[in-house]
Protein backbone atom coordinates (compact mmCIF):
# COMPACT_ATOMS: atom_id res chain seq x y z
CA UNK A 1 0.00 0.00 0.00
CA UNK A 2 1.11 3.31 -0.92
CA UNK A 3 1.02 6.07 2.66
CA UNK A 4 -0.18 9.15 1.99
CA UNK A 5 0.31 11.82 5.02
CA UNK A 6 -1.49 14.78 5.50
CA UNK A 7 -1.12 17.07 8.74
CA UNK A 8 -3.70 19.92 9.27
CA UNK A 9 -3.66 22.89 11.57
CA UNK A 10 -7.10 25.20 12.26
CA UNK A 11 -7.87 27.78 14.58
CA UNK A 12 -4.34 28.85 15.72
CA UNK A 13 -6.01 32.93 16.44
CA UNK A 14 -2.20 33.98 16.49
CA UNK A 15 -2.00 31.89 19.91
CA UNK A 16 1.73 31.98 18.73
CA UNK A 17 2.75 29.85 21.60
CA UNK A 18 2.98 26.84 20.82
CA UNK A 19 3.63 27.51 16.89
CA UNK A 20 7.84 27.38 17.70
CA UNK A 21 7.26 23.35 18.51
CA UNK A 22 4.63 23.16 15.49
CA UNK A 23 7.03 24.33 13.08
CA UNK A 24 9.18 21.96 13.88
CA UNK A 25 7.56 19.03 13.79
CA UNK A 26 6.03 19.79 10.26
CA UNK A 27 9.37 20.62 9.06
CA UNK A 28 10.84 17.14 10.89
CA UNK A 29 7.60 15.37 9.29
CA UNK A 30 8.01 16.24 6.14
CA UNK A 31 11.75 15.48 5.92
CA UNK A 32 11.28 11.94 7.37
CA UNK A 33 8.51 10.84 5.07
CA UNK A 34 9.99 12.52 2.12
CA UNK A 35 13.30 10.50 3.09
CA UNK A 36 11.45 7.13 2.99
CA UNK A 37 9.35 8.16 -0.01
CA UNK A 38 6.19 8.66 1.31
CA UNK A 39 4.11 11.59 0.46
CA UNK A 40 2.92 14.56 2.51
CA UNK A 41 0.65 17.65 2.67
CA UNK A 42 0.46 20.25 4.84
CA UNK A 43 -2.60 22.32 5.50
CA UNK A 44 -4.15 25.04 7.47
CA UNK A 45 -8.03 25.30 7.85
CA UNK A 46 -8.48 29.26 8.72
CA UNK A 47 -8.26 31.36 11.27
CA UNK A 48 -4.43 31.62 11.64
CA UNK A 49 -4.55 35.03 11.97
CA UNK A 50 -6.36 37.04 14.68
CA UNK A 51 -5.94 40.79 15.18
CA UNK A 52 -5.50 40.62 18.73
CA UNK A 53 -1.92 39.46 18.68
CA UNK A 54 0.12 42.87 17.46
CA UNK A 55 2.21 40.63 14.74
CA UNK A 56 -1.20 39.92 12.59
CA UNK A 57 -2.64 43.73 13.65
CA UNK A 58 0.89 45.12 12.66
CA UNK A 59 0.95 43.50 9.42
CA UNK A 60 -2.45 43.18 8.90
CA UNK A 61 -1.97 39.01 8.60
CA UNK A 62 0.91 39.44 6.40
CA UNK A 63 3.22 38.22 9.42
CA UNK A 64 1.14 34.70 9.63
CA UNK A 65 1.28 34.16 5.65
CA UNK A 66 5.23 34.44 6.75
CA UNK A 67 4.80 31.98 9.32
CA UNK A 68 2.37 29.31 7.40
CA UNK A 69 5.39 29.99 4.35
CA UNK A 70 8.16 29.00 6.88
CA UNK A 71 6.52 25.62 7.97
CA UNK A 72 5.71 24.48 4.39
CA UNK A 73 1.96 24.27 4.19
CA UNK A 74 0.88 22.97 0.65
CA UNK A 75 -2.55 25.06 0.86
CA UNK A 76 -4.97 27.16 3.53
CA UNK A 77 -8.60 28.05 3.64
CA UNK A 78 -9.65 31.38 5.10
CA UNK A 79 -12.04 31.97 8.16
CA UNK A 80 -13.73 34.36 9.20
CA UNK A 81 -10.78 36.30 11.06
CA UNK A 82 -9.23 36.59 7.50
CA UNK A 83 -12.34 37.09 5.67
CA UNK A 84 -14.17 39.79 7.60
CA UNK A 85 -11.91 41.23 9.81
CA UNK A 86 -9.59 42.77 7.32
CA UNK A 87 -10.82 45.73 4.64
CA UNK A 88 -10.77 44.94 1.51
CA UNK A 89 -7.30 45.64 0.10
CA UNK A 90 -5.84 44.04 3.53
CA UNK A 91 -7.35 40.49 2.46
CA UNK A 92 -6.75 41.02 -1.28
CA UNK A 93 -3.03 41.26 -0.45
CA UNK A 94 -2.90 39.19 2.43
CA UNK A 95 -1.58 36.18 0.47
CA UNK A 96 0.49 38.31 -1.96
CA UNK A 97 3.76 36.23 -0.91
CA UNK A 98 2.44 33.08 -0.24
CA UNK A 99 4.25 29.83 -1.24
CA UNK A 100 1.04 27.70 -0.59
CA UNK A 101 -2.18 27.70 -2.19
CA UNK A 102 -5.40 29.43 -0.92
CA UNK A 103 -8.68 27.36 -1.45
CA UNK A 104 -11.43 29.41 -1.19
CA UNK A 105 -14.58 28.03 -3.79
CA UNK A 106 -17.20 30.08 -1.98
CA UNK A 107 -15.25 33.10 -1.93
CA UNK A 108 -15.71 35.94 -5.07
CA UNK A 109 -15.45 39.72 -6.09
CA UNK A 110 -18.84 41.75 -6.63
CA UNK A 111 -18.08 40.88 -10.58
CA UNK A 112 -18.75 37.14 -9.86
CA UNK A 113 -15.10 35.97 -10.20
CA UNK A 114 -12.51 34.33 -7.82
CA UNK A 115 -10.24 36.82 -6.52
CA UNK A 116 -6.42 35.83 -8.56
CA UNK A 117 -5.42 35.27 -5.46
CA UNK A 118 -7.79 31.72 -4.64
CA UNK A 119 -8.44 28.87 -6.54
CA UNK A 120 -11.78 26.51 -5.61
CA UNK A 121 -9.95 23.57 -5.81
CA UNK A 122 -6.46 22.30 -6.66
CA UNK A 123 -5.13 18.96 -7.31
CA UNK A 124 -2.22 17.19 -5.91
CA UNK A 125 -0.57 14.13 -7.15
CA UNK A 126 1.38 11.75 -5.54
CA UNK A 127 4.70 10.12 -6.67
CA UNK A 128 2.62 7.40 -8.14
CA UNK A 129 0.41 9.32 -10.22
CA UNK A 130 -2.23 9.37 -7.76
CA UNK A 131 -4.88 12.39 -7.42
CA UNK A 132 -6.08 14.38 -4.34
CA UNK A 133 -8.43 17.05 -5.17
CA UNK A 134 -8.73 19.26 -2.19
CA UNK A 135 -11.28 22.07 -2.10
CA UNK A 136 -11.88 24.66 0.31
CA UNK A 137 -14.67 26.09 1.50
CA UNK A 138 -14.90 29.22 4.28
CA UNK A 139 -17.99 30.19 6.76
CA UNK A 140 -21.13 31.72 5.34
CA UNK A 141 -20.94 35.39 6.68
CA UNK A 142 -22.05 36.31 3.36
CA UNK A 143 -23.78 39.64 4.60
CA UNK A 144 -20.72 41.13 6.34
CA UNK A 145 -18.58 40.18 3.12
CA UNK A 146 -20.96 41.98 1.27
CA UNK A 147 -20.56 45.26 3.65
CA UNK A 148 -16.54 44.63 2.64
CA UNK A 149 -16.34 44.03 -0.98
CA UNK A 150 -16.68 40.59 -1.38
CA UNK A 151 -19.66 38.42 -2.58
CA UNK A 152 -19.62 35.09 -0.54
CA UNK A 153 -21.58 31.83 -1.86
CA UNK A 154 -23.83 29.20 0.08
CA UNK A 155 -21.00 26.66 1.30
CA UNK A 156 -23.08 23.50 -0.20
CA UNK A 157 -24.27 24.52 -2.85
CA UNK A 158 -20.81 25.72 -3.63
CA UNK A 159 -19.26 21.83 -3.01
CA UNK A 160 -22.28 20.08 -5.01
CA UNK A 161 -20.78 22.09 -8.36
CA UNK A 162 -16.48 21.80 -7.47
CA UNK A 163 -17.72 17.84 -6.91
CA UNK A 164 -18.84 17.66 -9.94
CA UNK A 165 -15.55 19.16 -11.52
CA UNK A 166 -14.05 16.75 -9.63
CA UNK A 167 -15.41 13.30 -9.80
CA UNK A 168 -13.91 12.63 -12.62
CA UNK A 169 -10.39 14.30 -12.56
CA UNK A 170 -9.41 13.04 -8.64
CA UNK A 171 -8.94 9.49 -7.03
CA UNK A 172 -9.65 11.20 -3.15
CA UNK A 173 -10.94 14.19 -2.59
CA UNK A 174 -10.50 16.19 0.69
CA UNK A 175 -12.72 19.23 2.25
CA UNK A 176 -10.65 21.78 4.00
CA UNK A 177 -13.93 23.16 5.81
CA UNK A 178 -14.25 26.43 7.31
CA UNK A 179 -17.62 25.95 8.28
CA UNK A 180 -18.15 23.80 11.94
CA UNK A 181 -19.03 20.61 12.96
CA UNK A 182 -22.41 20.54 12.39
CA UNK A 183 -21.62 21.63 8.58
CA UNK A 184 -19.20 19.00 8.32
CA UNK A 185 -21.41 16.15 9.79
CA UNK A 186 -24.18 17.29 7.42
CA UNK A 187 -21.65 17.04 4.65
CA UNK A 188 -20.47 14.17 5.19
CA UNK A 189 -23.86 12.19 4.98
CA UNK A 190 -25.23 14.43 1.91
CA UNK A 191 -21.72 13.99 -0.10
CA UNK A 192 -20.07 10.49 0.63
CA UNK A 193 -17.49 11.01 -2.20
CA UNK A 194 -15.85 13.05 0.00
CA UNK A 195 -13.23 10.88 1.76
CA UNK A 196 -11.88 13.17 4.05
CA UNK A 197 -13.04 16.49 5.69
CA UNK A 198 -11.01 18.38 7.74
CA UNK A 199 -13.09 20.72 9.93
CA UNK A 200 -12.25 23.88 11.75
CA UNK A 201 -14.35 27.35 13.23
CA UNK A 202 -16.03 25.77 16.14
CA UNK A 203 -13.02 24.55 17.36
CA UNK A 204 -14.09 21.07 18.15
CA UNK A 205 -11.78 18.16 18.85
CA UNK A 206 -11.94 14.87 17.08
CA UNK A 207 -8.93 12.86 18.44
CA UNK A 208 -9.03 9.83 16.63
CA UNK A 209 -11.34 11.57 13.78
CA UNK A 210 -15.03 10.58 13.26
CA UNK A 211 -16.39 8.10 10.51
CA UNK A 212 -19.73 9.27 9.21
CA UNK A 213 -20.45 7.27 5.70
CA UNK A 214 -17.29 7.03 3.79
CA UNK A 215 -16.21 10.34 4.88
CA UNK A 216 -13.23 10.66 7.92
CA UNK A 217 -13.67 13.87 9.62
CA UNK A 218 -10.69 15.43 11.26
CA UNK A 219 -10.41 18.61 13.23
CA UNK A 220 -7.52 19.97 15.75
CA UNK A 221 -9.47 22.23 18.61
CA UNK A 222 -8.06 25.76 18.86
CA UNK A 223 -5.54 27.81 19.53
CA UNK A 224 -2.50 25.54 18.32
CA UNK A 225 -2.96 22.77 21.09
CA UNK A 226 -3.17 20.49 18.59
CA UNK A 227 -1.65 19.15 15.20
CA UNK A 228 -4.03 16.41 13.30
CA UNK A 229 -2.41 13.97 11.32
CA UNK A 230 -4.37 11.70 8.74
CA UNK A 231 -2.09 8.89 7.36
CA UNK A 232 -4.19 7.45 4.17
CA UNK A 233 -3.08 3.96 2.54
CA UNK A 234 -4.15 3.69 -1.00
CA UNK A 235 -3.43 0.76 -3.26
CA UNK A 236 -1.18 2.72 -6.60
CA UNK A 237 -2.34 -0.07 -9.12
CA UNK A 238 -6.08 0.46 -8.42
CA UNK A 239 -6.03 4.11 -6.68
CA UNK A 240 -8.58 2.86 -4.21
CA UNK A 241 -8.67 3.89 -0.97
CA UNK A 242 -8.12 1.38 1.86
CA UNK A 243 -7.63 2.60 4.84
CA UNK A 244 -7.91 6.11 6.86
CA UNK A 245 -6.78 7.02 10.12
CA UNK A 246 -6.96 10.51 12.15
CA UNK A 247 -4.78 11.12 15.11
CA UNK A 248 -3.97 14.16 17.33
CA UNK A 249 -0.68 15.65 18.43
CA UNK A 250 -1.04 17.23 21.57
CA UNK A 251 1.41 20.27 21.55
CA UNK A 252 2.42 20.21 24.97
CA UNK A 253 4.14 17.01 24.85
CA UNK A 254 5.83 17.93 21.60
CA UNK A 255 9.78 18.03 22.14
CA UNK A 256 10.66 21.58 24.25
CA UNK A 257 12.57 24.00 21.75
CA UNK A 258 16.06 25.61 23.45
CA UNK A 259 14.82 28.69 22.01
CA UNK A 260 11.27 28.93 21.71
CA UNK A 261 10.82 31.22 24.71
CA UNK A 262 12.88 34.30 22.35
CA UNK A 263 10.87 33.12 19.36
CA UNK A 264 7.29 33.74 20.67
CA UNK A 265 8.55 36.71 22.46
CA UNK A 266 10.18 37.95 19.05
CA UNK A 267 6.81 37.55 17.16
CA UNK A 268 5.34 39.78 20.06
CA UNK A 269 7.84 41.83 19.63
CA UNK A 270 8.58 42.86 15.86
CA UNK A 271 4.30 43.51 16.17
CA UNK A 272 4.62 46.09 18.77
CA UNK A 273 7.37 47.77 16.96
CA UNK A 274 5.68 48.12 13.90
CA UNK A 275 2.20 49.57 16.05
CA UNK A 276 4.72 51.86 18.06
CA UNK A 277 3.90 55.10 16.38
CA UNK A 278 2.53 57.67 18.41
CA UNK A 279 -1.23 59.02 17.26
CA UNK A 280 -2.94 61.00 20.07
CA UNK A 281 -2.99 62.72 23.23
CA UNK A 282 -4.90 61.03 26.07
CA UNK A 283 -6.85 63.53 28.18
CA UNK A 284 -5.74 63.08 32.12
CA UNK A 285 -9.54 62.41 33.14
CA UNK A 286 -9.68 59.56 30.39
CA UNK A 287 -6.86 57.19 31.46
CA UNK A 288 -8.67 54.82 34.35
CA UNK A 289 -10.59 52.02 31.68
CA UNK A 290 -14.04 53.01 33.17
CA UNK A 291 -13.92 56.74 32.03
CA UNK A 292 -12.35 55.13 28.99
CA UNK A 293 -15.38 52.50 28.46
CA UNK A 294 -17.40 55.71 29.14
CA UNK A 295 -15.56 57.64 26.25
CA UNK A 296 -16.13 54.92 23.96
CA UNK A 297 -19.65 54.71 24.32
CA UNK A 298 -20.35 57.71 23.47
CA UNK A 299 -18.18 57.62 20.61
CA UNK A 300 -19.65 54.77 19.56
CA UNK A 301 -23.08 57.21 19.57
CA UNK A 302 -21.48 59.82 18.24
CA UNK A 303 -20.00 57.89 15.13
CA UNK A 304 -22.88 55.99 14.03
CA UNK A 305 -25.33 58.97 14.25
CA UNK A 306 -27.11 56.87 16.72
CA UNK A 307 -29.89 58.23 19.25
CA UNK A 308 -28.32 56.70 22.02
CA UNK A 309 -25.59 53.24 23.39
CA UNK A 310 -24.83 51.68 25.63
CA UNK A 311 -21.68 48.92 26.05
CA UNK A 312 -19.78 46.90 28.56
CA UNK A 313 -17.06 48.17 30.08
CA UNK A 314 -15.44 44.19 30.18
CA UNK A 315 -14.46 45.63 26.69
CA UNK A 316 -11.62 48.49 27.86
CA UNK A 317 -9.04 45.80 29.43
CA UNK A 318 -6.73 47.96 31.55
CA UNK A 319 -5.93 51.72 32.16
CA UNK A 320 -4.07 53.79 29.93
CA UNK A 321 -1.18 55.20 31.65
CA UNK A 322 0.55 57.23 29.14
CA UNK A 323 0.53 60.99 28.40
CA UNK A 324 0.36 59.72 24.34
CA UNK A 325 -1.37 56.57 22.69
CA UNK A 326 0.07 54.47 20.10
CA UNK A 327 -1.67 51.83 17.80
CA UNK A 328 0.03 49.22 20.37
CA UNK A 329 -1.68 50.92 23.65
CA UNK A 330 -5.15 50.73 22.07
CA UNK A 331 -5.02 47.29 21.01
CA UNK A 332 -4.26 46.67 24.75
CA UNK A 333 -6.70 47.66 26.13
CA UNK A 334 -9.60 47.03 23.41
CA UNK A 335 -8.10 43.94 21.49
CA UNK A 336 -11.96 42.78 20.02
CA UNK A 337 -12.74 42.15 16.33
CA UNK A 338 -15.56 43.97 16.79
CA UNK A 339 -17.92 45.97 15.19
CA UNK A 340 -20.12 49.30 15.53
CA UNK A 341 -23.77 48.20 15.00
CA UNK A 342 -27.06 50.09 15.39
CA UNK A 343 -30.47 48.53 15.49
CA UNK A 344 -33.63 50.19 15.61
CA UNK A 345 -35.90 49.20 18.08
CA UNK A 346 -38.85 51.20 19.47
CA UNK A 347 -39.76 52.60 22.74
CA UNK A 348 -41.19 49.56 24.29
CA UNK A 349 -38.88 47.51 22.75
CA UNK A 350 -35.65 49.35 23.97
CA UNK A 351 -37.05 49.65 27.37
CA UNK A 352 -37.17 46.21 27.86
CA UNK A 353 -33.81 46.38 26.70
CA UNK A 354 -32.10 48.49 29.06
CA UNK A 355 -34.33 47.54 32.08
CA UNK A 356 -32.17 44.04 31.11
CA UNK A 357 -29.07 45.88 31.09
CA UNK A 358 -29.59 46.58 34.76
CA UNK A 359 -29.42 43.08 35.62
CA UNK A 360 -25.94 42.90 38.51
CA UNK A 361 -25.05 39.68 36.07
CA UNK A 362 -23.46 41.60 33.73
CA UNK A 363 -20.45 42.52 36.11
CA UNK A 364 -18.86 38.80 36.83
CA UNK A 365 -20.15 37.19 33.41
CA UNK A 366 -17.84 35.40 31.54
CA UNK A 367 -17.77 35.12 27.61
CA UNK A 368 -15.70 33.69 25.46
CA UNK A 369 -16.28 33.94 21.73
CA UNK A 370 -18.67 36.03 19.82
CA UNK A 371 -15.25 38.82 18.61
CA UNK A 372 -15.22 39.25 22.67
CA UNK A 373 -11.28 39.01 23.46
CA UNK A 374 -11.46 39.81 27.68
CA UNK A 375 -12.43 37.67 30.21
CA UNK A 376 -15.67 39.15 31.83
CA UNK A 377 -18.31 40.96 30.32
CA UNK A 378 -18.09 44.48 32.99
CA UNK A 379 -21.65 46.36 33.58
CA UNK A 380 -23.16 48.39 31.48
CA UNK A 381 -22.39 51.84 30.08
CA UNK A 382 -24.43 54.41 28.80
CA UNK A 383 -24.57 57.04 26.49
CA UNK A 384 -27.82 59.51 25.52
CA UNK A 385 -29.50 57.27 28.22
CA UNK A 386 -30.83 58.08 31.87
CA UNK A 387 -32.32 55.22 34.00
CA UNK A 388 -33.82 56.09 37.31
CA UNK A 389 -36.27 54.74 39.48
CA UNK A 390 -39.73 56.22 40.24
CA UNK A 391 -42.66 55.51 41.97
CA UNK A 392 -43.89 53.55 38.85
CA UNK A 393 -40.79 52.21 37.65
CA UNK A 394 -38.22 52.65 35.87
CA UNK A 395 -38.09 56.42 34.13
CA UNK A 396 -36.03 56.52 31.17
CA UNK A 397 -35.14 59.28 29.23
CA UNK A 398 -33.23 59.44 25.70
CA UNK A 399 -30.82 62.76 25.18
CA UNK A 400 -33.08 64.32 28.66
CA UNK A 401 -36.48 63.54 26.57
CA UNK A 402 -38.61 60.99 27.92
CA UNK A 403 -38.69 57.79 26.01
CA UNK A 404 -41.83 57.58 23.39
CA UNK A 405 -43.26 54.19 23.21
CA UNK A 406 -44.06 54.05 19.18
CA UNK A 407 -41.15 56.33 18.59
CA UNK A 408 -37.82 54.10 16.77
CA UNK A 409 -34.48 54.81 18.26
CA UNK A 410 -31.44 54.38 16.98
CA UNK A 411 -29.56 52.50 19.37
CA UNK A 412 -25.72 51.84 18.93
CA UNK A 413 -23.84 48.69 20.51
CA UNK A 414 -21.00 46.28 19.40
CA UNK A 415 -21.97 44.34 17.50
CA UNK A 416 -21.33 40.98 19.61
CA UNK A 417 -24.56 42.04 21.22
CA UNK A 418 -26.54 41.31 18.15
CA UNK A 419 -25.45 37.62 17.82
CA UNK A 420 -25.61 36.39 20.93
CA UNK A 421 -28.61 35.60 23.09
CA UNK A 422 -28.36 38.75 24.97
CA UNK A 423 -31.52 40.63 24.07
CA UNK A 424 -33.69 38.84 22.69
CA UNK A 425 -34.98 42.26 21.35
CA UNK A 426 -31.64 42.57 19.95
CA UNK A 427 -31.61 39.13 18.48
CA UNK A 428 -34.93 39.64 16.82
CA UNK A 429 -34.57 43.28 15.21
CA UNK A 430 -35.50 43.02 11.52
CA UNK A 431 -33.10 46.40 11.09
CA UNK A 432 -29.45 46.35 11.86
CA UNK A 433 -26.60 48.12 10.14
CA UNK A 434 -23.17 47.08 10.69
CA UNK A 435 -20.20 49.11 10.40
CA UNK A 436 -17.32 47.51 8.61
CA UNK A 437 -14.06 47.25 8.62
CA UNK A 438 -13.75 49.46 11.85
CA UNK A 439 -13.36 47.85 15.20
CA UNK A 440 -14.09 49.45 18.54
CA UNK A 441 -10.67 50.95 19.13
CA UNK A 442 -10.93 52.69 15.60
CA UNK A 443 -13.23 54.54 17.40
CA UNK A 444 -10.92 55.32 20.45
CA UNK A 445 -8.86 56.47 18.04
CA UNK A 446 -11.37 58.95 15.98
CA UNK A 447 -12.31 60.12 19.54
CA UNK A 448 -9.07 60.78 20.57
CA UNK A 449 -8.09 62.63 17.28
CA UNK A 450 -10.75 64.72 17.01
CA UNK A 451 -9.93 67.02 19.39
CA UNK A 452 -13.95 66.77 20.85
CA UNK A 453 -15.15 66.74 24.70
CA UNK A 454 -13.81 62.96 25.51
CA UNK A 455 -15.50 63.07 29.22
Amino acid sequence: MEEIHIYHTNDLHSHFEHWPRIHELLVSRRKWHTEVGEDVFMFDIGDHMDRWHPLSDGTRGKGNTTLLNKAGYDAATIGNNEGITLPFKDLNTLYDDATFQVLVANLYTEDGKHPQWVKPYSIYKTKSGIKLGVIGLTAYFSHFYHLLGWRLTNPLEELSAQLENLKEKADIIILLSHLGINEDEQIAEQFPEIDVILGAHTHHILHEGKLINNSLLGAAGKFGMYVGHVRLQVDPITKQLIHKKAILYDSNKLPFLDNEDVMISELYENGKSILSKEIAKVPEEIKNKHDMAAMLCSALMEWCEADCAFLNKGLILKDLEKDVVTPYDLLSICPHPINPCVVELSGVELKEVLTQTLNEKWADLQLKGLGFRGTVMGSIVYAGITIFKGSKGLNIKINNEELVREKIYRLAIPDMFTFGRFFPEIHRAKHKTYYLPEFLRDLIEWKLKSGKDCS
